[in-house]
């Protein structure tokens, strides 16, 4: 699916895209516990970059946690965006918000943060040298030792574990109250519009983007999280 297509597929569930989503809430809250204990050595002053942030759910998540961070929210979505400012203004952090509609390569590439975050993003690019490129403009906009936490479907679809895993996941989504027409759409995604990779392989593509080795610390069905560090220059 080409970026024109994802935008605007984007654009068209922002609305109701957490509702539809709502009963996954305890593998995201997971994730997030994860990742409060992976971030939770960062400056108390931190600025966060959050790339694909959708509705925002994990600034939601981060900024009750940590009252003195800033954050950049990035997506291509001006739909998906304006429901994140709207979480912020909700939750009482607008003021400490950024919003960045867009692409990364619109992001001035300066070394500007402590952290980022990219979840079921990276997934989306099928062809493995545009992936690691993306992986790349993150680095780029991150300090020296900045941490990266990157989540993505994962599995090697070639085993017999993918399709036990597959029917899982959708069997998941479905008593998560997710509607059948969305199940379907998702499943024919899976085949054709993500890049389902080995768990080791989504690694190699983030560590040779500049990033340290990742360590893989969530796994729930099908979605995987890694965690590692920009290297320093040179």
């Amino acid at each position: 699916m080409r970026d024109e297509e994802l935008k605007t597929l984007f654009d068209q569930q922002a609305a109701g895209y957490d509702q539809q989503w709502a009963g996954m809430a305890p593998i995201r809250q997971t994730l997030y516990l994860l990742l409060d204990a992976l971030f939770t050595e960062l400056p108390a002053d931190a600025r966060i970059l959050c790339v694909g942030v959708g509705t925002g759910a994990e600034i939601g998540y981060l900024a009750e946690r940590f009252p003195a961070w800033r954050f950049t929210a990035l997506d291509p979505s001006g739909a998906m965006l304006e429901q994140c400012r709207q979480r912020a203004q909700r939750g009482g952090f607008l003021q400490r918000c950024d919003f960045h509609e867009g692409y990364l390569d619109t992001l001035a590439a300066q070394s500007a943060y402590d952290g980022a975050t990219c979840f079921l993003v990276s997934q989306f690019f099928l062809d493995t040298s545009a992936r690691t490129d993306f992986f790349r403009q993150i680095a780029q906009r991150l300090k020296p030792g900045a941490l990266l936490a990157n989540a993505d479907l994962t599995c090697d679809t070639r085993t017999p574990a993918y399709e036990v895993l597959l029917r899982q996941w959708m069997t998941l989504m479905s008593a998560a109250g997710v509607q059948p027409e969305m199940l379907e759409r998702a499943r024919a995604a899976y085949a054709r519009d993500v890049a389902v990779l080995p768990a080791q392989q989504v690694a190699g593509i983030i560590e040779a983007a500049g990033f340290s080795a990742p360590v893989q610390f969530f796994q729930a069905g099908l979605m995987g999280g890694w965690g590692c560090r920009r290297l320093a220059e040179g």
